[in-house]
C-alpha cells in the first residue's frame, strides 16, 4: 500500500528511513574492505550515528501511527504496525552488525610503539598485539607504567609548588591587609589630633578679646563711681 494515500507525513518518514537503511547497507559493505583500524573506527562511528537517526525516525513513525489509529480502519492499522515492526527488525540487524565489527575492532587493536620524533610516521613502529611475544608485551607494559609513574610524579610536584605559591600569596595579602588597617587607625588618630588642636587654637584666639572686654567694663564702672562721689 502506498503510504502517501494514508498520510504524507508517514510517507516522508518512510522515505527517510529507507534512504538510511540503504546507506547503512553500503557502509557496512565498505567497512568489510577497510583494513586500517583508525579508518574502521571512524566509519563505525558514522554508521552508529545513522542508526541513531534511524531509531529516532522509527519512533516518530510510531507516534504518527498512534495518532491516526482512531481514524484508520483495522486493516490499515495492522499494515502500519507490520511496517513499523519490519523497520525495527531491519535496524536491529544493523545493530548486530555494528556489535560484531566493534568486537573485531577491539580484538585487532594495535599497540603503538612510537619512539622519539618519529611519532608522525609510526607505520613501521606499529605492531599488532597478536604478533608480539609475551615478553615484548610485558616489557612494553612495564615501560608504559614507568612513564605513567613519571607523569604522576611531575603532576604531584606541580600541585605541591602551586600550593606553596598560593600559601605565600595568602600570607603576603594578610600582611598587606594588616598594614592597611594600621594606616587607617593612624589616620583616624591624626584626624582627631588635628581637630583637637584646631579647637585649642580657636580658644586661644578668642581669649584676648574676652579679657579686653572685661577690662573696659571695669574702667567704666570705676569712672561712674567717681562721678557719684564728686557730685555728693
Amino acid at each position: 500500500m502506498d503510504l502517501s494515500s494514508i498520510s504524507e507525513e508517514l510517507a516522508e518518514i518512510d522515505g527517510q528511513i529507507t534512504d538510511l537503511f540503504r546507506s547503512l547497507s553500503n557502509g557496512f559493505q565498505k567497512l568489510e574492505k577497510v583494513k586500517d583500524v583508525s579508518r574502521q573506527s571512524r566509519q563505525l562511528e558514522e554508521l552508529t550515528e545513522k542508526m541513531r537517526e534511524c531509531k529516532r525516525l522509527i519512533k516518530e513513525f510510531d507516534r504518527e501511527v498512534k495518532e491516526m489509529e482512531n481514524r484508520n480502519d483495522p486493516n490499515t492499522n495492522k499494515m502500519l504496525n507490520e511496517k513499523k515492526q519490519s523497520m525495527v527488525k531491519e535496524l536491529n540487524s544493523y545493530v548486530a552488525l555494528k556489535k560484531q565489527h566493534q568486537a573485531n575492532l577491539e580484538n585487532n587493536k594495535r599497540v603503538d610503539l612510537f619512539d622519539g620524533p618519529n611519532e608522525g610516521f609510526g607505520e613501521e613502529n606499529v605492531l599488532l598485539a597478536s604478533s608480539m611475544t609475551n615478553q615484548q608485551l610485558i616489557d612494553h607494559g612495564n615501560q608504559m607504567m614507568d612513564e605513567t609513574d613519571e607523569v604522576i610524579e611531575r603532576s604531584k610536584k606541580v600541585v605541591h609548588d602551586t600550593i606553596n605559591v598560593g600559601t605565600e600569596t595568602a600570607a603576603a595579602l594578610k600582611a598587606q591587609t594588616e598594614q592597611m588597617s594600621r594606616i587607617v587607625n593612624e589616620l583616624d588618630s591624626i584626624h582627631f589630633s588635628v581637630r583637637k588642636a584646631s579647637k585649642l587654637v580657636k580658644e586661644i584666639a578668642c581669649a584676648p578679646k574676652q579679657q579686653g572686654h572685661q577690662g573696659y567694663s571695669r574702667i567704666s564702672s570705676t569712672c561712674h563711681e567717681s562721678k557719684i562721689t564728686l557730685e555728693s
